[in-house]
């Protein structure tokens, strides 16, 4: 099969869409003219044309907002967010609006709006372009979020979002961009609420949440040296999430540690770990394990920022831990 990098997945997805319905579109900033800050839209603008490649002004609360109207009119937006950091700018239209479009209408108005967040710390990029704010979202009933860790989810979760009739948040990490995969050519797409096994184990399971797959894989080889097996599990959305995939494999390995770049207070492996312990505390052999980013701002030197990240060390010591700890 064909390897394609994790942005020409999303550039696939978004223009073969626009081929199939003429009501999906793209806008953001910089999306046309510079083919958006990274590549991602490249080629679009000359084969669809600036009424469906739509460069926008530098406001947040206009893209959304903007977005919301076209797909309550009908439409099926996509819109670009350039760095997941600044959609605080659109709170409102995301939480209070966004959300809440089909509930406060009683089920009548449908929702088809596609937000892509740029997420992660690609280096040096410091504290306001770096963050990964999945979880701010989590809470907010009404929103569904994506957040694919391979070129091959990218498309199909993509695709699964753009058909969709909810609004959904997808989470792009900046590092992952270049990372090549196996895309197949033919159409497909990836069904919500469905986690991936990445590598079956027995002795700990390992739930990997987006940017931090590289990371953990390479912590499970060298697990694997020392004759720990690890479960990597991906859960691909977070809204929905496939607890009973994670819940199966802590029955199974009896151990759970979640790894995301998300800040480790209120992230996503909180709300996981609280699900496990409600759900599988029966079988846990020991405590649940959270490695993240340190509750500090991201900081701008690019030493300082690799020791607030989650790391391949990391993740080898946490299931070193669970897997040696007795009480």
């Amino acid at each position: 099969m064909r390897q394609i990098s994790f942005s020409e997945a999303i550039n696939e997805a978004m223009s073969e869409e626009m081929r199939r319905d003429p009501a999906v579109f793209l806008m953001g900033e910089d999306v046309g003219v510079f083919n958006g800050v990274f590549g991602v839209s490249a080629g679009m603008l000359a084969e669809f044309g600036p009424e469906r490649v739509r460069d926008t002004p530098i406001s947040e609360a206009a893209i959304v907002g903007g977005g919301l109207g076209a797909a309550l009119a009908g439409m099926r937006p996509i819109v670009e967010i350039m760095f997941a950091d600044f959609v605080t700018v659109a709170m409102d239209q995301v939480v209070n609006q966004t959300a809440k479009a089909r509930y406060m209408s009683g089920g009548k108005a449908n929702v088809p709006l596609t937000i892509r967040l740029v997420n992660g710390a690609p280096g040096s990029a410091a504290a306001q372009h770096s963050q990964s704010p999945e979880a701010w979202f989590m809470n907010v009933p009404g929103l569904k979020i994506a957040i694919p860790a391979t070129p091959y989810d990218a498309k199909g979760l993509l695709k699964s979002a753009i058909r969709g009739e909810d609004p959904v948040l997808f989470f792009e990490h900046k590092m992952l961009y270049a990372v090549k995969g196996e895309v197949p050519e033919e159409d497909y797409v990836v069904p919500f609420g469905q986690a991936a096994i990445r590598r079956e184990g027995t002795d700990a399971t390992v739930i990997a949440i987006g940017g931090v797959m590289p990371v953990v894989e390479e912590a499970a080889e060298r697990l694997a040296h020392q004759g720990i097996s690890t479960e990597v599990i991906d859960p691909r959305t977070l809204v929905p999430l496939d607890t009973d995939t994670l819940v199966r494999s802590v029955q199974k390995t009896h151990r759970a540690i979640i790894v995301h770049e998300a800040h480790r207070r209120a992230g996503p492996g909180a709300e996981i770990a609280a699900i496990l312990a409600e759900q599988a505390i029966g079988y846990l052999d020991a405590p649940i394990l959270r490695v993240a980013t340190k509750n500090v701002p991201f900081p701008y030197n690019p030493d300082l920022e690799r020791s607030i990240l989650p790391t391949v060390e990391d993740v080898v010591a946490a299931v070193e831990g669970v897997v040696n700890f007795r009480l």
